[in-house]
């Protein structure tokens, strides 16, 4: 192995533990060996954010020697998509065995992220996996002593936590703007375009993706622990499935062929959508997955809408709702401290005089070569015996906020950089998040509090560490 690819991976493991190396111990030149990158699970996401951006911006340093999929029509649209020439495969070990990778990018469904996380470390790889890091409890021990065992890294792909907005709640609170935090009240809003596009797909089976409380909650959760630097250690929760699924008061086989488009407000024309056709609906036949399902179907099993109460180890308590029908997407989050009160938002259409586009809000936010002009968005912070001010943040909308770019950044280009924000990702922060979700879960199931300490053998701490 040549110094370049040497010095990365070591880099890619001290990020994963939190931990940064001198800048003088780590470049890049073209002339050396580049980091051997393989991706097993082809959809979306993994071709565009974890694929396609990777090649168009990391070239010279990274190369994809592997992709993976079960489904062989998607692996040769991923291939052309992305711009590479690299072998692909249905069997995930042969590729591991054949192509000898330094790192694995897992973007298959939530329920089999495990799967491949185990099998990458355990052949001898570092893994970035894409959030949600696993479904359930078990599954995510199965991860702690897989990653034990390996001496290698597991890095989690959240996103969120590098906006260049919630980096300043972050700076915020890190400087004690409003003295020690005591409680937090968090709400998230999906609109009728984005919401319903989970019950559409696999999400909204729960043995697919764990229900919205993991799929989706866990980016929330983990802006939380980071934000509140401690751990979750008991959580109480409501959700009921009471809009979408078998409440629809029509159902057809999907969007296509339905015989209800013109009375269906949710009715989603895939068909104008070219990439979406050639990457599933072109490759249907191999394995059967449709990607304009009804939305009505009663298969779908999941919550659309919750509500937790969490309480973390060092005291403080959080207020959360995610609600999957609302006329607007958007957020709003408010820390209260023993000295003020600080208050966020983005995207409440009543709180600006901007109209946003709803039905193409994802979309931009998804974009990662959006250029919009720069715009600022309030944080307000507000003492105790005195009136509010205003912080105005630089605010991007593609890419997640421009959280994207700047994870990339941090994983590809400068992992040797110290972040004083903290704000890498590795394995117990991944499994922090989602077992917020899975207690969510278990404790709607039996109407009880659940002990974040009795589902692995992490032991949550009232300071948090990566």
């Amino acid at each position: 192995m040549k110094t370049s690819r040497r010095k990365f991976l070591t880099s890619i493991s001290l990020l994963a533990a939190g931990i940064a190396m001198p800048i003088s111990a780590f470049s890049f030149s073209s002339n050396k060996e580049k980091l051997k990158v393989v991706l097993v699970g082809t959809g979306i996401r993994g071709t565009s954010f974890w694929g396609k951006r990777l090649v168009d911006e990391f070239s010279d340093i990274l190369e994809f020697v592997g992709l993976c999929d079960i489904n062989p029509g998607r692996l040769k649209y991923a291939k052309s998509y992305m711009g590479v020439n690299c072998p692909t495969f249905v069997d995930f070990e042969k590729m591991i065995s054949e192509t000898k990778p330094d790192l694995v990018i897992v973007t298959t469904k939530d329920s089999t992220h495990h799967e491949f996380i185990i099998k990458g470390l355990d052949m001898g790889c570092d893994v970035l996996t894409e959030k949600p890091l696993t479904t359930d409890e078990t599954k995510c021990q199965a991860i702690l002593d897989a990653e034990r065992r390996s001496n290698k890294n597991l890095i989690v792909g959240f996103n969120y936590r590098w906006s260049p907005y919630n980096t300043k709640i972050k700076e915020l609170l890190r400087n004690n703007s409003i003295g020690k935090i005591t409680s937090v009240d968090f709400h998230w809003y999906l609109n009728t375009y984005h919401g319903a596009s989970y019950f559409r797909r696999w999400h909204g089976l729960r043995d697919s993706g764990g229900t919205l409380w993991v799929h989706k909650a866990t980016h929330h959760f983990d802006l939380l622990n980071w934000w509140i630097d401690s751990d979750p250690s008991e959580v109480f929760a409501y959700g009921d499935l009471e809009y979408y699924g078998e409440n629809g008061p029509f159902r057809g086989d999907n969007c296509r062929t339905c015989n209800h488009k013109n009375d269906c407000d949710f009715y989603w024309d895939i068909t104008k959508n070219e990439r979406l056709m050639k990457l599933y609906v072109d490759n249907e036949k191999h394995d059967g997955y449709i990607r304009d399902n009804c939305l009505f179907r009663k298969e779908i099993n999941i919550y659309d809408k919750m509500s937790a109460q969490v309480k973390y180890k060092n005291n403080v308590t959080l207020n959360y709702s995610l609600t999957t029908y609302s006329p607007f997407e958007g957020w709003r989050v408010a820390f209260n401290g023993t000295e003020g009160r600080i208050e966020a938002w983005l995207d409440i259409p009543y709180q600006k005089n901007e109209t946003v586009n709803q039905a193409e809000m994802h979309a931009k936010e998804m974009d990662q070569t959006s250029k919009e002009e720069e715009k600022y968005e309030p944080i307000i912070v507000h003492k105790l015996w005195k009136d509010y001010d205003v912080e105005n943040v630089a605010f991007e909308r593609g890419g997640h906020g421009g959280g994207d770019k700047r994870l990339h950044d941090k994983i590809f280009k400068t992992p040797n950089i110290a972040d004083e924000y903290d704000r890498a990702a590795g394995i117990r922060d991944g499994v922090m998040s989602v077992l917020i979700g899975i207690a969510a879960r278990k404790s709607i199931e039996s109407r009880e509090p659940i002990k974040i300490a009795e589902l692995t053998d992490l032991e949550p701490r009232a300071k948090r560490i990566s």
